[in-house]
């Protein structure tokens, strides 16, 4: 997630620490800055630029954040990190350490600030202390060496940047400093104002525990696989194993690679059930129960970390049921086995499912997204949703499957920033462009999979050439392709009654065993959750009610229910 940005003010940043360091007398030897985590950083890179003489390699970083990093360079985004450094007295000012940062093309004062270095100091400082078009800047980032008169106690103090989301009672609850002692060295600063930047007291290498994700997700759950020394000191064994002390989960069994191997014949091609974006599938029996056994690479530790933490706290009889891991040799996650596997296969390759079996997985897939965004704690966004990752057993109940980038929120209602686009083209909502996620991210793509419910055509599609050899001219070959959202909407759009238009893309397999009224309906309940702008669209709450309300009328036909859909998309897009 893009850190948040703050405008930040030299004196007030002054006036947050005690008064007596506005003149300092004295230096102490260690400091800590708060950096917050941005997609795509690691502990390398942020190891060069805030490079001290506490600081020469990521090791020094990771030494001081073991209780909240996975391994020494795969960062959990939208998360915070200690970064030790000198505490000096600069100029016989204030206590403080200036940073030499190499300029690069396009970079500003401000991007600097904000974003390299995790908003720890402003522009406005950037633009006073450096030398325009100077290829190298300086940047400084205030410390506190605390206040004999408020506590003898605390000898390390971490800089800690305000954001928008921080309250003095939700930075006393996660940082284990009461809210007392937090606003005495801090006098005067607002905890809430979203920008500036306080001192919080430790004690030692203790406050290497402090600055911890926001939103509390450590309590969902204690991950943290072997460090980067560790891994690739035995990259080369035949078998490198994660010790299990640094894996703790609920309720989650724990497998051997022996078991895992034996159970899928050495993962041979004959068991191979699936290939995925982050490692293959295999089937097998461990411990007499059918599974799908997810195979993923090391480098996929923030993939298996983010299944692992949601599967063992949400359990929901449309979200695919996560059975046990193993950290051996590979990462592993042990699946229920799902008989009919997943939606596109049924859609576009297995013989014809019947509408109202097409209605009903609808509202499963609904009620897996509902929940998740609106009754777990905190809220996930799933970031994936489409056709693949929607498993189908053997009553055809639809199972949502793959949370290896689902992204979790302390609000059903906040929107998040972040520089990594991901998710599936076709799938993916404009917003994504700007990198701002909401649970809106998944409505959209649910609205993809209403359509290709309708049509059984695939996200993307690939166009015949022949109806566009009167416009092309060309000897190359050249493939032209179009979104199944552009292609409802050239018929929705049109002029007269989209009716008979709708009845072409509807799947020819389905011959007349469907109602154009329910195919109608589910086709604006999907322009509905396709909207642009994505406060518009409906919540999965609002969907599910739809989708009920829509079930109904193939059931009885009702006008009342009718009415009742129309009201719920029309009405509810919060």
């Amino acid at each position: 997630m893009k850190p948040i940005k703050f405008i930040l003010s030299l004196l007030l940043m002054l006036l947050a620490s005690s008064s007596a360091e506005s003149k300092c007398s004295k230096t102490c030897d260690l400091a800590l800055a708060s950096y917050y985590i941005w997609e795509g950083t690691n502990l390398t890179y942020i190891s060069n630029i805030m490079q001290s003489n506490v600081v020469s390699k990521p090791l020094d970083i990771f030494s001081y954040n073991t209780d909240t990093l996975p391994n020494l360079d795969m960062l959990r985004f939208s998360s915070r990190l200690n970064v030790p450094f000198p505490c000096d007295c600069i100029n016989d000012e204030f206590l403080g350490h200036t940073f030499l940062y190499e300029f690069h093309p396009r970079e500003t004062y401000a991007s600097i600030a904000e974003l390299t270095f995790s908003n720890l100091t402003n522009k406005e400082w950037m633009e006073k202390v450096n030398v325009p078009d100077s290829v190298k800047v300086n940047v400084t980032v205030n410390c506190s060496c605390g206040d004999k008169m408020v506590s003898k106690d605390y000898g390390l103090f971490i800089t800690y940047p305000l954001s928008s989301e921080d309250t003095l009672e939700s930075i006393a609850k996660h940082t284990k400093v009461k809210p007392e002692l937090l606003q005495k060295y801090n006098p005067g600063v607002n905890f809430s104002k979203g920008s500036g930047l306080v001192f919080i007291p430790g004690k030692g290498h203790l406050a290497r525990s402090l600055a911890t994700a926001v939103g509390g997700t450590c309590t969902v759950l204690l991950l943290a696989i072997s460090i980067y020394a560790i891994y690739f000191r035995n990259k080369n064994a035949k078998e490198s194993k994660l010790p299990s002390k640094y894996i703790v989960v609920d309720k989650s069994p724990k497998f051997s690679y022996e078991e895992l191997a034996n159970a899928t014949d050495k993962f041979s091609l004959a068991n191979k059930i699936g290939q995925g974006g982050f490692g293959e599938v295999y089937y097998g029996e461990p411990r007499g129960k059918k599974t799908a056994i997810k195979k993923m690479k090391m480098q996929a530790t923030r993939e298996f970390l983010a299944e692992l933490k949601i599967l063992t706290r949400v359990h929901h009889c449309n979200l695919v049921h996560l059975i046990g891991y193993c950290v051996e040799g590979s990462l592993f996650l042990v699946y229920e086995y799902i008989d009919n596997g997943n939606l596109s296969q049924n859609l576009h390759d297995s013989g014809p499912m019947t509408w109202s079996t097409r209605m009903q997985i609808a509202l499963d897939v609904a009620r897996g997204l509902e929940y998740i965004h609106e009754h777990s704690v905190p809220v996930y966004i799933h970031r994936d949703i489409k056709s693949d990752n929607i498993l189908l057993n053997e009553n055809f109940t639809g199972k949502i499957a793959d949370f290896g980038l689902t992204r979790l929120t302390d609000s059903a209602n906040s929107t998040d920033n972040t520089l990594h686009v991901a998710g599936t083209f076709g799938y993916m909502p404009p917003e994504n462009v700007y990198g701002r996620i909401s649970r809106k991210i998944d409505v959209y793509a649910f609205g993809v999979v209403l359509y290709e419910l309708i049509s059984a055509k695939p996200a993307v599609i690939k166009i015949d050439k022949t109806e566009f050899e009167s416009e092309i001219r060309t000897n190359e070959s050249i493939d032209e392709y179009k979104s199944l959202v552009a292609l409802f909407d050239e018929v929705i759009d049109q002029k007269g009654d989209p009716i008979e238009g709708l009845r072409n893309l509807v799947d020819p397999r389905l011959e007349d065993n469907y109602s154009i009224d329910s195919i109608s309906k589910m086709a604006k309940l999907a322009r509905a959750c396709l909207n642009r702008d994505p406060k518009r669209r409906p919540t999965m709450r609002a969907v599910v009610v739809s989708l009920m309300t829509l079930n109904s009328t193939i059931d009885d036909g009702s006008r009342s229910a009718s009415a009742a859909l129309s009201t719920v998309m029309e009405h509810d897009s919060k």
